[in-house]
């Protein structure tokens, strides 16, 4: 049990560790064991200088303890990543205040010890800048002129000012140098990222490519095969019909039931022709051939060529045209169809009767034409498939009316629009922007 729970323990704070080593950043760690190694190498290199009796110190020890304390830092860094700045300038602070005390009690002025100045000063100029690099020069001249005043005798100013001088330019353009070497590793970590995120998209879009790919090839193999099963339909039709008229010639109640199977016949092979003519028109769309033509007499047109299918099936047609809308150049035929395939979708949607207005409008730099039915609506688990290809809710619907219609409407620089209505049934709209010459 024992084993297992500090096995645990070890591992918990192995996790910790880790995870705290990797919230450092690199050059922290760096600028953490660097300044360890200069300060603790220092003191004992210089530690090979004779000092003058009176002035001998307890090296060995003294390196311990500062090897320690350095330690020390780093492990607290580790520990509270977030207060690493704050850290390592306290530590900044005491390493200066110990290189002063070791100024002091080994002969000020006299002491080889100010040389720990140059790494002190020039490795944390290397960290925090230059500016701070240059003010940590100052304070170690004038610590070096505090322990040479304590520790007789006094050698004047020139000294201390060359000292912080020698200590200082240094630094500052160490800290100049670090500085560039950060903005430029961070320039290439930011075009490194823009280039990882650009071959991201790039293989996005060569995986669509190739769906492209393959959907085209698809594509034409289907309006192959449909082009090809246009004419056995035709065929079929025909000699169903000819069937139809034999059959109808003969009495008996096994010639009537031949009969509505004939029919059955006919009317799904009408369908499959209406399928095929559908997709065909949507594959093979036709360039527009667009005329000055009257947006108004091609609805009102619309809607009198639907209104007896209408009738038949208790579906009243409205016409509300608005008479300030100006002829425009568009393409009759074509927008036309992209109007008949709005006003089918709505007879389809009044099965059980109702009325159905084709309205036109002229907006602010566009005119509007208008679908609306008293059916109910559009459910909102279809609405965002609506325009989609070959969707659709109807048992013989084709799911192509809209996507033809939404086409037409694009070539002519325009939008389909629908929304459903407060009280019931659906809207679509077709919004064609009005030209500079159109606005008269």
């Amino acid at each position: 049990m024992r084993s297992w729970y500090s096995q645990g323990v070890t591992s918990m704070l192995s996790r910790s560790v880790s995870a705290a080593a990797r919230v450092l950043e690199r050059d922290e760690r760096v600028f953490a064991v660097l300044l360890a190694v200069i300060m603790v190498g220092g003191l004992a290199t210089l530690g090979l200088a004779p000092l003058r009796p009176r002035y001998r110190i307890d090296l060995f020890s003294l390196v311990v303890w500062f090897a320690a304390y350095k330690a020390g830092i780093f492990a607290l860094v580790t520990v509270n990543p977030r207060a690493t700045r704050a850290v390592f300038l306290g530590a900044l602070g005491v390493d200066l205040l110990l290189v002063f005390v070791l100024l002091w009690l080994t002969g000020g002025s006299d002491s080889i010890y100010y040389l720990l100045f140059f790494p002190l000063v020039a490795v944390n100029a290397y960290y925090f800048g230059p500016w701070l690099g240059l003010g940590a020069a100052l304070v170690a001249g004038g610590l070096y002129a505090a322990a040479a005043a304590l520790a007789l005798p006094w050698v004047g100013w020139t000294p201390v000012t060359i000292l912080a001088a020698l200590v200082g330019l240094p630094a500052f353009a160490l800290g100049h140098v670090a500085v560039r070497e950060r903005r430029a590793r961070a320039e290439v970590e930011r075009l490194n990222t823009e280039l990882k995120e650009t071959l991201g998209r790039l293989e996005a879009t060569q995986e669509d490519l190739l769906v492209a790919e393959r959907m085209a090839t698809v594509g034409r193999l289907s309006l192959k095969v449909a082009h090809e099963v246009r004419n056995p339909i035709s065929a079929i039709e025909l000699n169903a019909e000819m069937l139809q008229d034999i059959v109808r010639g003969r009495e008996g109640l096994d010639m009537e039931e031949a009969v509505g199977l004939v029919g059955a016949i006919r009317e799904q092979v009408n369908a499959l022709d209406a399928l095929t003519e559908e997709y065909l028109a949507f594959a093979r769309f036709p360039r527009p051939n667009f005329e000055e033509d009257s947006v108004n007499d091609m609805v009102a047109g619309v809607a009198e060529f639907v209104r007896p299918v209408a009738t038949r099936q208790g579906i009243s047609v409205k016409i509300e045209t608005d008479p300030t809308v100006p002829t425009m150049v568009i393409d009759r035929t074509l927008l036309r169809q992209a109007v008949l395939n709005l006003v089918k979708n709505g007879l389809e949607a009044l099965s059980q009767g109702g009325s159905l207005t084709v309205a036109t409008r002229r907006g602010p730099g566009a005119v509007e034409i208008a679908v609306s039915d008293t059916g109910p609506g559009i459910a909102p688990t279809v609405a965002s498939r609506l325009f989609e290809p070959f969707f659709t809710t109807k048992p013989q619907g084709t799911g192509l009316g809209l996507s033809i219609a939404r086409q037409i409407v694009e070539e002519h620089s325009g939008e389909v629009r629908w929304s459903n209505a407060t009280g019931g049934g659906a809207t679509f709209t077709i919004r064609l922007p009005l030209k500079d010459n159109e606005h008269g």
